[in-house]
This record gives structure tokens, sequence and C-alpha cells, in this order.
């Protein structure tokens, strides 16, 4: 009975050394009589007991790293605590068995290294513009010395740039005094184009009075020579028929008598009003003032044909 469970246990214990089953996204180093043999792929596998066993366990996945943080010192002599994350994969895990002791150790410190080389070449000022070019440099020089460990550098991201205290105030007086700047030159440029825009409504509205200006002169020019012709058409009419009222039958002698009453009505209002007037000094001239004008009406019906 008892060598039955003597010889139980040993079974159990086979088979437990001999079958494994290994998990997806990982790979198992087996050594045989302590040198590297094979590796195992996911699934069931077998190895020799106490001759063959599983020596390292790597898995495959995509692994985030923290990098601790440190001081690095910039090209202008500025102090900055930086922190960052590493994302690495094993891509050969015979080489990450045996090509470093401890292969994560190795990577931080060299990210380190490498972080500190890299912002001790920039100035304060770029070390913030250009995070991308930091993390590029990083990753490249990462990837080639981390190759001989079998274990590829994805990417490295900076999480945190933090300047000394005095720097920080120093930035931000002069974030604010940039942003009054660009504030005093928006009012400024507001002030510019108000005047701008007043200067040029003055100038319309003085081109529209202007223009309103004239053509309302030459509206009244048209409209007083328009007036002007029209009363030289009147009187060319009224001319034109007393002088056809002249030629005809008896209109000499109504002329006549017209004159006689315009001369009579004036002689008449003499005494009315307080006027100066230079007359005859015989009262009976009257009617040679009035044969005087009608030789002149006689004279230019004379001249015509």
């Amino acid at each position: 009975m008892e060598i039955a469970i003597i010889l139980a246990i040993i079974a159990i214990v086979f088979v437990v050394r001999t079958v494994k089953i290994v998990p997806q996204q990982h790979a198992w180093v087996v050594e045989r009589l302590g040198k590297y043999d094979r590796t195992l792929t996911p699934g069931l596998k077998f190895v020799v007991p106490f001759i063959e066993r599983v020596a390292y366990q790597h898995s495959l996945k995509e692994v985030p790293m923290d990098v601790p943080s440190q001081v690095c010192i910039t090209r202008d002599n500025t102090q900055l605590q930086v922190d960052g994350i590493i994302y690495f994969q094993v891509t050969d895990p015979m080489r990450a068995s045996y090509g470093s002791s401890n292969y994560e150790f190795a990577i931080t410190q060299l990210a380190q290294t490498l972080l500190r080389s890299v912002i001790g070449k920039m100035e304060l000022d770029k070390t913030f513009e250009e995070r991308d070019q930091i993390n590029g440099a990083v990753v490249s020089a990462l990837d080639e010395a981390a190759a001989n460990w079998g274990v590829k550098v994805l990417r490295y991201e900076i999480k945190d740039l933090t300047p000394p205290a005095e720097i920080l105030r120093s930035m931000q007086a002069q974030i604010t005094a940039e942003r009054e700047k660009r504030a005093l030159i928006a009012a400024s440029e507001g002030r510019k184009q108000e005047q701008i825009n007043i200067a040029t409504g003055e100038r319309e509205a003085f081109i529209a009075r202007s223009e309103g200006q004239r053509q309302a002169e030459i509206n009244n020019a048209q409209g007083q020579a328009a007036a002007i012709i029209a009363v030289a058409d009147a009187t060319a009419d009224a001319i034109r028929k007393v002088a056809e009222a002249i030629q005809q039958p008896g209109g000499e002698q109504a002329v006549q008598l017209k004159v006689a009453e315009k001369a009579v009505e004036a002689y008449a209002q003499l005494a009315q009003k307080n006027n100066t007037m230079i007359v005859p000094g015989n009262m009976s001239e009257v009617s040679a003032l009035i044969g005087t004008a009608m030789t002149l009406l006689k004279a230019p019906a004379a001249r015509q044909p």
C-alpha cells in the first residue's frame, strides 16, 4: 500500500514536471542540463523531467514601465525635474534571458542617461516645444542598445517637465507680459481700425454731400436756364405779336393811344409820390414826347422791306 502511494506520488511529480501549458503571448525558455535548449511557444508542451527545466518565462505583450524622476540640466544651465514612461516588448526570449541579468533595470538606467544627454543639448524653452524630438531621440538610442537584450523599445513619453519655482514665476511673469502686450496691440489695432472707419465714413459722406450739392447746382442751373429760355421765348413771342399787331390796319394809332395813356399816367403820379424826376419845364411838351415816341416806333417799321 505504501509502495503504491509512493509510486502514485512519483507519477504525479513526473507528470507535473513533464507536461507544460504555455499561455498565449508567452514564451518559456527551456534549459537542458544547465544549457539553453529551446523556447516553448503557447500550447501544450513536454519537457524531460530532471534533465530539462523551464528556466525563464517571458511575456510577449507590450509592457509600460515608469522611468524614475530625475534632475536634468539644460544648455542654459537650468534644472528640470523630468519623469517619463517607456513602452517595450520582448521579441527574442533567448536574448532576453541571457543578454542581460535584468533588462528592465538596464532599459530604465539607459533611458535616464539618454534623457539627460538630449536635454543637456537644448535650451529651456526648446524642451517644452520639442518633446517629440526628445522622445524620438531617446527611443532611437534605446532601441539600438536593447537589440542585444532581445527587447524592442516601442516608444518613450515624457510625462512631466518641472522647472524650479523661480523659473516658474519668471515664466508666468513672461506669459503675463506677453498677454498684456497682445492685449495692447489688439486695442491699438482696434483704435486704428476705428479711426480708419471714421475717416472713410467722413470721406464718403463728404463725397456724397458734394455730389448732392453738385447735382443740386446743376439742377438749379438747368432750371434757371430753362426759366430764362422760357422768359426769352415769351418775350420774343410777345414782341412778335406786338409787331404783328402794329402791322395791322389801325395798329399804329393804337400804339400812339397806348403811349399817350402811359405818358399821362406817369405825369399823373408825380403828385402822389415823393419822387425826383427830370421832366420838361413846360407841361405842354407832353405832346412833343408822345410824338418823339411815335417817331421811334416808326423807325424800325421804315427799315423793314
